[in-house]
């Protein structure tokens, strides 16, 4: 039977009794309903998780206490950045989710010209906040034990100045420069594991001056077949590729 898995925003240690802040707490008392003495995991973002048994449920107050530490390898060799278009609705919280089952390693929300999607200071704020429990959800089901970094949102020309990965990957639809297999090759020959800058324009896709922006911040063309794919599918099916070529999925 697989443990439930909770994400606990504080020091963890063998033996430590840490009272879960009021959202875990309630989910663990009214919506899964495990009772005092229920098995569970317990991880930080600081790697690892650790064995925890609820040691008290009070209303909504829960106490684990906390056991053994465990490595869970279930991070991905690949430290992967992706700069997404910022994409409608659920279409954005479909990307995060998924892009952290296949290990992404941060995000970076990106506006851009053709951008569908408006943020002023207030909203934006409150859309990080969601991104990121989308994020800390997402690892505790599928089992990480490191939490991707959401930055907060960025225009284009920022995103792709401030990147110093290894290897700077811009999906375009006609791009002709080469493939994600051909440029990851080349990138692990300098390092075995490159860090990696993908970048994926929003749903309207990226205008000719961007594209030439990123291109001058050292980012590479590259596409992913003779189709072309929508925002959610593009970045997803990339960091599919990735992994998978660096042996991450089987």
């Amino acid at each position: 039977m697989r443990l439930t898995r909770i994400y606990v925003d504080a020091p963890l240690a063998a033996g430590a009794a840490v009272p879960l802040p009021p959202g875990p707490a309630q989910h663990l008392a009214r919506v899964l309903r495990l009772p005092a003495g229920a098995p569970l995991r317990a991880f930080n973002g600081h790697g690892g998780e650790f064995d925890a048994v609820i040691e008290s449920i009070q209303r909504d107050a829960v106490l684990l206490r906390i056991g053994a530490h465990r490595h869970s390898g279930t991070e991905s060799p690949l430290q992967v950045t992706l700069l997404q278009g910022i994409a409608r609705g659920e279409k954005m919280d479909l990307i995060l989710q998924k892009a952290t089952e296949l290990g992404v390693s941060a995000v970076v929300p990106v506006t851009a010209s053709r951008s569908t999607v408006k943020l002023d200071e207030r909203t934006a704020e409150r859309k990080l906040l969601h991104w990121q429990g989308v994020v800390t959800g997402a690892c505790e089901q599928c089992g990480r034990d490191r939490i991707p970094a959401i930055a907060p949102p960025a225009t284009l020309p920022a995103a792709v100045a401030a990147s110093q990965a290894q290897l700077k990957l811009l999906l375009v639809p006609e791009a002709a420069a080469g493939t994600l297999k051909t440029l990851l090759a080349a990138a692990a020959g300098a390092a075995h594991a490159p860090s990696i800058c993908l970048l994926v324009g929003p749903e309207g896709g990226l205008d000719p001056q961007e594209v030439a922006q990123a291109k001058s911040a050292g980012f590479r063309p590259c596409q992913l077949g003779p189709r072309v794919l929508r925002t959610e599918t593009a970045a997803l099916t990339a960091l599919a590729v990735l992994q998978s070529l660096a042996g991450d999925l089987t």
